[in-house]
């Protein structure tokens, strides 16, 4: 059955119609021509039953105008009744008749043997007495008939009533079997060409309508050729966009890269440089001898010089990076946690699991990095540590992580820029195709939002 709906809907829409429709136009016109077929047999036997009872009622009739006097014919009738059917032309096309009485006596007939005796009314003959011409071909087994039967071939059978000539009362029914080859010749014929008639008929309005589906057929066939041929351009489009976006992630995350080792080596310059050489500075100056009344202004120099030595201390500790790249998430956030904590005193609830974690690189690891750096420090100058949270998530192949505090949350137009700044971490973020969300929350407080696809970037 599968197989049959399968290669069913491979077809055309022509080709369905054409057999759907041929076969339900086959049925509709069996069902049509018979009943046309039926009709026009009902409407031929109708009619030469009627002209063949006008003609014998023109000769019965005068013979049997008896019948509404005594209920019987005369002898003379009976006479001239055989003689009208016997050698003559008459004779030849009706080779039975009886005469009936409205009781069922059967007055006068052909067949002797039947003459005088009573019988059922009904049927034909039933209606008959009702005024009417009745007819059918002949294939009755009543007793009344065994001549007729023992005849065979083909008869028409006819109920004709006999009417009184000054009143029109029916008096009696003349039965009469006429030979009826030349008849079913006709209604064969006619139904021949009823048949024929039907079939090009239908086949015309057949034809027609598979004309408009075939049409149709083409139109949507050549749209759905052009749907397909603009969906195979879009996939090519998409698929030279995703290859576009990997090289411009790539190429952000490799800028990303190349800009954390420039602040690195920044830091490590800071360090090993200008803080080596203000510390040095402030050890010549504590051991330097001065005058007294310039003690004052050694104590201020020698002040300046170890505070621009915190500042770049701490400015190198803020650009450089930690070794982050054989460690796992969950341990750069929790290094991360305990170096704010020991720097601010704040406590830190951390929600983070290794298990389930996905593989990630270099850049993705980074941008976890600097994204709970820079909430956390958010979380320090704007809600002084209160309630703050971080929350690592795997979401099916995505990776959730987010920061908050319980502070006064986001300003209505808040675009801080001071450090990384949340605009270069919204750009770290998207450059490895993530997305990044920053909101209010409703019981208070603020939110940082990171999703990432591990592997895109």
């Amino acid at each position: 059955m599968t197989q049959i709906l399968t290669r069913w809907k491979s077809w055309s829409l022509a080709t369905q119609f054409a057999l759907a429709g041929g076969v339900v136009m086959l049925l509709a016109m069996l069902v049509v021509g018979q009943w046309v077929a039926a009709r026009i047999e009902e409407s031929v036997v109708r009619n030469w039953a009627n002209a063949t009872a006008l003609y014998m009622e023109s000769f019965i009739s005068p013979l049997s105008q008896s019948l509404a006097e005594d209920g019987t014919l005369s002898p003379l009738a009976h006479q001239a009744l055989d003689e009208v059917f016997n050698g003559t032309t008459l004779g030849e096309r009706v080779v039975s008749y009886k005469i009936w009485k409205q009781d069922g006596l059967v007055v006068d007939a052909s067949d002797h043997a039947v003459v005088g005796k009573y019988f059922p009314v009904g049927g034909d003959l039933a209606r008959a007495w009702k005024g009417e011409v009745a007819a059918e071909m002949a294939a009755s087994d009543e007793a009344e008939n065994a001549l007729e039967t023992a005849m065979g071939g083909a008869l028409l059978e006819i109920y004709s009533p006999v009417r009184e000539v000054w009143s029109g009362r029916v008096i009696g029914v003349v039965e009469f079997y006429e030979r009826a080859d030349t008849l079913m010749q006709d209604i064969s014929d006619a139904r021949q060409r009823s048949w024929l008639t039907v079939a090009a008929v239908f086949g015309a309005i057949g034809l027609a309508l598979w004309g408009i589906v075939a049409r149709g057929s083409r139109v949507i066939e050549s749209q759905q050729a052009q749907l397909h041929r603009q969906v195979l351009a879009l996939e090519e489009m998409s698929d030279h966009n995703r290859a576009l976006r990997l090289r411009v992630q790539g190429a952000a995350a490799r800028s990303a890269a190349l800009n954390d080792q420039v602040l690195r080596q920044i830091g490590a310059d800071l360090h090993d440089g200008p803080a080596q050489l203000l510390g040095y500075a402030a050890l010549r100056l504590d051991g330097l001898d001065v005058p007294p009344e310039a003690e004052p202004r050694r104590i201020e120099v020698e002040r300046a010089v170890k505070d621009a030595m915190r500042e770049i201390r701490s400015i190198s500790r803020g650009v450089a990076l930690p070794d982050i790249a054989a460690r796992c998430p969950c341990d750069i956030i929790h290094g991360l946690v305990e170096a704010h904590r020991a720097r601010t005193g704040c406590q830190v609830e951390v929600t983070c699991s290794p298990e389930g974690l996905p593989n990630l690189n270099a850049a993705e690891k980074t941008c976890i990095y600097r994204f709970v750096q820079e909430g956390l420090n958010n979380g320090w100058r704007h809600a002084e540590g209160r309630g703050q949270a971080v929350c690592l998530t795997p979401r099916g192949e995505l990776l959730e992580l987010t920061v908050r505090d319980a502070g006064p949350g986001f300003p209505a137009a808040n675009t801080p820029t001071e450090g990384l700044g949340l605009i270069g971490l919204r750009d770290r973020v998207e450059a490895l195709g993530g997305s990044f969300e920053m909101r209010s929350l409703p019981a208070g407080g603020a939110e940082l939002k990171m999703t990432l696809l591990p592997g895109q970037g």
